[in-house]
């Protein structure tokens, strides 16, 4: 009986999406039952917490806000609804009860956590109070969906597509699922005819989608008056990864997804629609920009860059203001497929990647933590146009969390505290999906 168990475990990890399927093995006898609450690990000497308590738990997106303005709590998903978890003693709290709720941001003003639930092809958006647990309605969606909200909580950011192209036919999530247990368990075959890795047959699935060159519109939505204005459309574009900074409530980052070595991805612009700029211009065939974010103090834009694809691994940042940029090299290991920046903008993190992924690290399956440095310029002598040539630099880094059992099909996606002290993040690494957090410091030795 037990093998006739363990095979049908494995049929329903082929048949749903990756994280679906270990979600799906909790409830299974073969499930591993997770270790304990607390431990140090003993490659980095970190302490790891495992915050969540259910499986199937996760964490938001890398760029998404989850923390309340003063950094005392911060919000997940759990498969009841949404959870509030307290960042001292790492107590969860159930506030929303609702499987069909799905997270989305907290406020950068406001003590409010927003979550929307679909209503066919738009859907609503509540905010509840993090303390009180209160809900109010916030807005209809008649078409498309939200992705972020301003700095000072007066326009919601979405976008909408003419048509909701599957990436994989036949095992798409629900949307409410998609932030849990991924989109779909891509697959494809290559020129060969032979099955292509994950990660290969993701890019052809997402070309298929960039080549269907459906009809789509990025907009806002005013809080208070419910008014639905477009800041960008197209006709064959595919807009995605819509952001507000964190700081100016006027300010849009959004990319043009795709195979990133087929599209000029990073892009800006002005909630009036002004401003619509190229972050990122590529100079060499094969070169890739992406997942591309906010500096917390909303002044720098940072991304992945890869020059060329699966080479040589820079983050690259971007000033707003005065349009100076500065690069930071890494090596192949070290390359992670998000990176972030703390609250004192003097460290970054990376989630790692495995041996399938774009940087084909052969021992890539970590947390990081990076320290930039500058590179000088050589007896203090400069070249004349200097200010206006790219800054570069390199990263040191350092280990957090041993990653390698962890399957990268569920994607880490570290955040780190308002207090910089600690650094969120979703694993599977003792055999169903939950959330962590590593402290940055290291633990002595005793």
């Amino acid at each position: 009986m037990r093998v006739r168990a363990v095979l049908a475990s494995l049929l329903l990890m082929v048949a749903l999406s990756p994280g679906a399927a270990l979600a799906q093995e909790s409830a299974t006898a073969a499930t591993p039952q997770p270790g304990p609450k607390s431990w140090v690990d003993p490659l980095t000497r970190r302490r790891v917490v495992r915050i969540s308590e259910a499986p199937g738990s996760a964490s938001l997106y890398f760029h998404q806000n989850s923390y309340t303005p003063q950094g005392d709590k911060m919000v997940m998903s759990v498969p009841e609804g949404i959870a509030a978890v307290d960042l001292k003693s790492w107590k969860v709290t159930p506030l929303v009860r609702d499987p069909g709720a799905q997270l989305l941001f907290t406020g950068r003003k406001s003590r409010s956590v927003y979550f929307q639930k679909r209503t066919g092809a738009g859907s609503t958006i509540f905010a509840a109070d993090i303390d009180t647990g209160k809900v109010r309605e916030i807005a209809k969606v008649e078409r498309g969906t939200v992705g972020s909200i301003n700095a000072d909580e007066t326009l919601l950011l979405g976008q909408w597509a003419a048509s909701d192209k599957p990436l994989q036919p036949g095992t798409e999530r629900k949307p409410q699922d998609r932030q849990q247990f991924g989109q779909a368990n891509y697959q494809a075959l290559g020129p060969d005819g032979k099955p292509l890795t994950f990660a290969e047959a993701k890019e052809v699935r997402m070309n298929e989608r960039l080549e269907a060159g459906i009809p789509m519109e990025i907009f806002t939505i005013d809080v208070k008056t419910g008014a639905r204005k477009v800041v960008v459309a197209s006709d064959k574009d595919w807009l995605n990864h819509v952001q507000f900074s964190p700081t100016d409530p006027n300010q849009i980052m959004y990319c043009h997804e795709g195979p990133w070595h087929k599209i000029d991805r990073i892009w800006i612009v002005r909630t009036d629609g002004t401003g619509k700029k190229l972050v990122h211009k590529r100079v060499m065939n094969m070169e890739i920009a992406g997942h591309e974010f906010f500096s917390p103090d909303g002044k720098w834009i940072w991304y992945d860059l890869q020059l060329p694809r699966g080479q040589d691994f820079w983050v690259a940042g971007y000033e707003l203001a005065t349009g100076k940029r500065k690069w930071f090299h890494l090596e192949r290991n070290e390359w992670s497929v998000h990176f972030n920046l703390s609250p004192d903008l003097k460290r970054f993190s990376g989630d790692g990647g495995d041996s399938e992924m774009v940087a084909h690290a052969p021992d890539g399956k970590y947390l990081y933590l990076f320290t930039p440095n500058d590179i000088p310029d050589v007896a203090g002598i400069h070249a004349p146009d200097s200010e206006s040539l790219i800054s570069p630099g390199f990263f040191t880094s350092e280990k957090l969390v041993d990653m390698r059992k962890h399957d990268y099909r569920l994607e880490p996606n570290m955040t780190f505290t308002p207090d910089g002290k600690w650094i969120v993040f979703r694993s599977n690494m003792e055999g169903t999906n939950h959330v962590y957090a590593v402290e940055v410091a290291k633990t002595p030795q005793g």
